[in-house]
């Protein structure tokens, strides 16, 4: 594995397991060491340990969108590590499957809080605490295909994907040149988070990806990790989509 980001901190939301973790662990990989943050202590715990443990990886339990938690995870970081260059907003929730018209506002409001505004908001706490002072700063957001039109079911979801993509440009209009912010959209990846769009049916689905397969985790991990690598020092504002080649054929899921 190439040493890309030797030297390199990176706070990763949402990373006790699935993509977030395959993330942490391919930044760690190439040379990063990281915060992981997650709802529940325990996992986020196991995580940490499996990451390397103390001298490479530690966790900070708590809600996405909580203020609270996002200052003492950044705080945290820092500390530990002497500082931050890398932010990656993995955390994303869908707690609801219908039609937009029917979706409750209060469920509403929690989708675009933790899939949207907690991005802005963990990006402002990392760049107050020095994220962008030292070369190399970048900031990815987990977007996803579903936020570029419209699918059944998961318009709620869609709709802060969309804007956290929009959120994406410009935060990386307002933050050059000292910091690069880009985004991932993926189509279905093979999570826990996702079972419910490809279980009992994953051969069904992936013949309606060119590539023939569905994603894995390592498969936006790689991706991420040259979004924040010097390989990626001329990008920014963009939104990498990889979803193996289903947009081509006009699919969203």
């Amino acid at each position: 594995m190439e040493r890309r980001l030797e030297g390199k901190v990176a706070l990763v939301t949402g990373a006790s397991r699935g993509i977030g973790y395959a993330v942490a662990e391919r930044l760690v990989a190439e040379g990063a060491r990281v915060c992981v943050t997650a709802r529940k202590p325990d996992p986020l715990a196991a995580a940490v340990d499996t990451l390397g443990g103390s001298g490479q990886a530690i966790g900070v339990a708590g809600k996405a969108d909580d203020p609270e938690h996002q200052a003492a995870a950044v705080a945290a970081t820092v500390e530990a590590f002497g500082g931050l260059d890398i932010l990656v907003n993995n955390t994303g929730i869908n707690p609801v499957f219908g039609r937009l018209v029917d979706t409750e506002a209060a469920a509403l409001r929690k989708i675009f809080e933790v899939n949207t505004i907690a991005a802005i908001t963990w990006t402002k706490l990392a760049t107050t605490a020095g994220l962008g002072e030292r070369e190399g700063a970048a900031v990815v957001n987990m977007a996803s295909i579903a936020g570029f039109g419209v699918t059944p079911g998961l318009g709620a979801y869609g709709a802060s994907k969309a804007a956290l993509m929009h959120v994406t440009g410009q935060l990386a209009a307002e933050l050059a040149p000292a910091v690069r912010v880009n985004a991932v959209a993926p189509a279905v990846v093979k999570t826990v988070f996702a079972a419910a769009l490809y279980e009992g049916r994953e051969d069904q689905i992936a013949a309606g990806y060119p590539l023939g397969r569905l994603g894995v985790p390592a498969d936006v991990a790689g991706a991420v990790a040259f979004l924040v690598s010097a390989d990626a020092s001329w990008i920014t504002g963009q939104t990498l989509v990889l979803d193996g080649g289903r947009t081509l054929l006009g699919g969203l899921e």
